[in-house]
């Protein structure tokens, strides 16, 4: 009855509320800004390795792996898989509209995560959308229920579909045990996140910046060579993806389980665009200006479904492997790679579900700090307080593992779903002061400059922004 009740929710939550708010949202965006996530790509991989003058603090690149590291992750394999299989093959193309439609989202709450970001006491900064909620809306207790919706998102949701996902793929091997393997697996992979975890934010940064690039390049290289191998079967890959993407006879005779929403909440939940989760990682980035941040954080969207999803999704059509209900998930990308591969193929596609898990895990977790923090009256919580939330989190990663499939989706969704309900409106109504950013940092650019961002070009008081003055 519980899970009935938690997929009725899911399933109303995205049609029609996020549908329409997601879709308005994007498009406005896109359009205002003049389609700013296509015309300034050349520039936003510029920015990605511009380094800060302070070279203790966080640079573009570093930020913009951190909210990698928690976009890239088993949605990548595992919700792929999901939306083709449940939702199909069109849901594909629904995810690639939504990702570019989305990069103008992502643009726009960096931005405002940067503009209205913090300075710490060594120089340093922190932000995101409870920030600027707070300063420019002057809604704090909108912050504060923003602030719960990301920790039940990041410390529960997803760290429990993490979890979930990862084990899963250990049902291709015949040691598998339906008990026992979970229970297993849920233990090792806590006390290995909670060991990281005790580090600290700065430990998260430098490990999923040396991992997170050879973990995305290898994944791809791989799904590559499986594609090449089915070469003859790319035209009718492609014509099946749209054939099934403009079907709408039969996406509105089953809104709720059609290719569009799959590939909607799974596009979502794999690239976080417009959800609130990579601004907390963006306004940490020392930059010269905001729009910079703004910027690289539609690569790290590209990166995640164009780049990264796109493999997973050609690489399983391509196969010729079956699509059906019985294998979503990881089975049906273990059965494609085994076409190439033979036996190694699930082996490898383990190894990446456990790196993927792992640095999710992390990043996640990265931004739960983010909220507590703000919650605690912008100060860090006591040593005892984090302690025993981490090992509260342990446990919830341990749990994960053991629960069903469907829960672990629902509970994911639905927690994802108000966080976006929330962040996408805010930054629709702030919209203004990041188009009066972006075009201030156009002027400097056309004038040959290094852009240098100065509150009053954009009409702002100084006095109101911390970091800025």
């Amino acid at each position: 009855m519980f899970l009935d009740i938690l997929t009725k929710i899911d399933d109303v939550m995205y049609y029609p509320i996020l549908i329409i708010v997601m879709g308005v949202a994007g498009l406005y965006f896109t359009f205002r800004t003049g389609f700013v996530q296509i015309r300034l790509f050349k520039e936003a991989c510029r920015l990605i390795m511009e380094k800060p003058a302070d070279k203790e603090h966080v640079s573009s690149f570093q930020a913009l792996m951190v909210s990698t590291a928690s976009r890239v992750g088993t949605g990548n394999i595992v919700g792929v898989s999901t939306a083709i299989c449940l939702g199909g093959p069109g849901a594909v193309f629904w995810m690639w509209l939504m990702c570019i439609i989305g990069a103008s989202s992502a643009f726009v709450e960096s931005t405002l995560a940067q503009i209205y970001k913090r300075k710490e006491e060594d120089g340093g900064c922190y932000g995101g959308p409870a920030y600027y909620i707070e300063q420019a809306l002057r809604a704090p207790a909108l912050s504060i229920i923003f602030c719960i919706c990301l920790i039940a998102t990041y410390a529960v949701g997803f760290n429990m579909l993490c979890s979930y996902n990862l084990q899963s793929t250990f049902a291709a091997y015949s040691f598998y045990d339906e008990k026992m393997t979970p229970i297993i697996v849920g233990l090792i992979l806590a006390a290995l996140v909670g060991y990281c975890v005790m580090g600290g934010g700065k430990k998260i940064v430098r490990l999923t910046e040396v991992v997170v690039p050879f973990m995305g390049l290898f994944y791809v290289a791989i799904s590559l060579i499986v594609i090449l191998f089915h070469i003859t079967n790319i035209p009718h890959m492609f014509a099946l993806i749209f054939s099934d993407a403009f079907n709408f006879k039969a996406i509105f005779g089953g809104v709720s389980g059609s290719c569009m929403i799959y590939g909607i909440k799974r596009g979502l939940y794999s690239n976080e665009a417009g959800v609130g989760s990579a601004p907390n990682a963006s306004a940490s980035a020392m930059v010269t200006h905001p729009v910079k941040q703004g910027l690289v954080q539609t690569v790290s969207v590209y990166i995640d479904t164009m780049l990264l999803c796109t493999a997973t999704a050609l690489m399983c059509l391509s196969s010729g492997a079956e699509i059906s209900a019985e294998v979503s998930g990881t089975p049906y990308v273990q059965n494609a790679i085994s076409t190439v591969f033979g036996a190694i193929g699930p082996v490898f596609i383990t190894l990446a579900m456990t790196l993927f898990a792992f640095t999710t895990l992390l990043g996640n977790l990265y931004y739960v700090d983010n909220a507590l923090i703000y919650m605690n009256g912008k100060k860090k919580p006591s040593d005892l307080f984090m302690r025993c939330f981490y090992v509260a989190c342990v446990l919830v990663i341990f749990v994960g593992a053991t629960i069903p499939m469907d829960a672990a989706w629902a509970t994911a969704d639905i927690t994802m779903g108000l966080m976006t309900i929330i962040n996408l409106p805010c930054c629709f109504i702030l919209f203004e002061t990041a188009r009066r950013a972006l075009g201030d940092y156009e002027k400097q650019l056309g004038a040959g400059k290094n852009p240098q961002f100065h509150a009053k070009d954009i009409g702002l008081d100084e006095k109101k922004l911390s970091f800025w003055q």
